[in-house]
């Protein structure tokens, strides 16, 4: 498939810069692909669409503070994203500076000094010469994506965090989860809605973008993730009972898939580079609960896979047409996942 296939127009004025006053005050827009459905509604009526023999799985990942400015000891500012925490004095992360770098370039914030003593990849692996957390929590800022077009404010340090932000290590918030409160948690355990967490670590890759124009070609990044026994055998149960399946989030599907593609379940902390897209058969998840993707995005092409690619570019149109706000701040889908049938050309009502 061509990469101009999952373009889409969207007005900048449609990307969220802000977060709503609640979390829950974003729109849903719901996805039946089997029923040629796309029907507008409320983040609070989503409660409604969850049966009880379903389960809900979220990502616990908790944002770091991963960006840090300093300046190099001969001169000159430096920008530096934390991709990777290695231990407490080493880590792996990208370097923005107007020059080229150099192996052994020290660059001083605060009261610590950082060495890039290699590269790796487009990366380099960092030696500092303070605690890292430490060091991030006096000078660290939240790293915010780039669309984000402004400075960070103390509203960021909140709701750029899921409320369920647990295990440290993300340097992008599963911004599924940021419209959930604890009034929906409250209804969840009310219905006797059983829901679970897994960890995946959200990196710099869910940014980059596919630069092939054939996308069989795109080389897709890696990111570790996280899942226990328990969640391995509620998943188990819930398929007996005939429940779906419910992830919050890209990460969550991309970690179930991951975990599902191999013979032999394995749990704690494994790598993912799972690619999906139009033509992908998924072993394990039923519903998406996502946020709205970026044009020519890896997420843009699962989320095709997921509901049709012709049913979903659809779904995008009416987006934009109703106003709906994209991206980490924005609103958000709940997509059930198509039958596996030929992709059908599905007209925008």
């Amino acid at each position: 498939m061509n990469i101009e296939e999952f373009n889409y127009h969207l007005p900048p004025n449609l990307i969220a810069q802000f977060p709503k006053e609640d979390r829950s005050d974003s729109r849903l827009l719901l996805l039946n692909p089997s029923q040629n459905k796309i029907d507008d509604k409320e983040f609070k009526s989503f409660i409604d669409t969850i049966k009880q023999n379903d389960l809900v799985i979220f990502n616990n990942t908790k944002v770091i503070k991963a960006r840090l400015f300093g300046e190099k000891i001969s001169g000159g500012k430096v920008e530096i994203l934390i991709e990777k925490i290695i231990n407490n004095h080493l880590v792996v992360g990208h370097i923005g500076t107007s020059k080229k770098i150099k192996d052994g370039l020290e660059i001083l914030v605060g009261p610590a000094k950082i060495r890039a003593q290699s590269r790796i990849d487009n990366m380099f692996l960092l030696s500092i010469s303070i605690d890292v957390y430490q060091l991030i929590d006096q000078f660290g800022q939240l790293p915010l994506p780039p669309y984000i077009n402004r400075k960070n404010n103390e509203e960021d340090l909140d709701r750029y965090q899921t409320i369920f932000a647990k295990h440290e290590g993300a340097i992008a918030a599963p911004t599924a989860g940021l419209h959930f409160d604890d009034v929906f948690f409250d209804h969840l355990k009310q219905k006797e809605i059983d829901y679970d967490f897994i960890t995946l670590h959200v990196g710099s890759g869910t940014f980059q973008p596919v630069r092939q124009e054939n996308i069989h070609n795109h080389k897709m990044h890696s990111e570790e993730f996280f899942i226990d026994e328990n969640v391995y055998k509620k998943i188990e149960q819930t398929k007996k009972n005939n429940g779906r399946v419910i992830a919050i989030g890209t990460t969550v599907l991309r970690a179930l898939e991951s975990a599902y593609s191999v013979k032999k379940k394995i749990t704690g902390f494994q790598k993912t580079d799972i690619f999906i897209y139009p033509g992908y058969h998924f072993k394990v998840v039923d519903s998406l609960f996502t946020n709205f993707h970026l044009p020519k995005s890896t997420l843009l092409m699962l989320v095709s896979a997921f509901a049709g690619h012709s049913f979903i570019m659809a779904a995008y149109r009416h987006a934009v047409h109703q106003e709906y706000r994209f991206f980490s701040y924005g609103d958000a889908m709940f997509i059930e996942q198509r039958a596996h049938t030929n992709d059908k050309e599905i007209v925008d009502k």
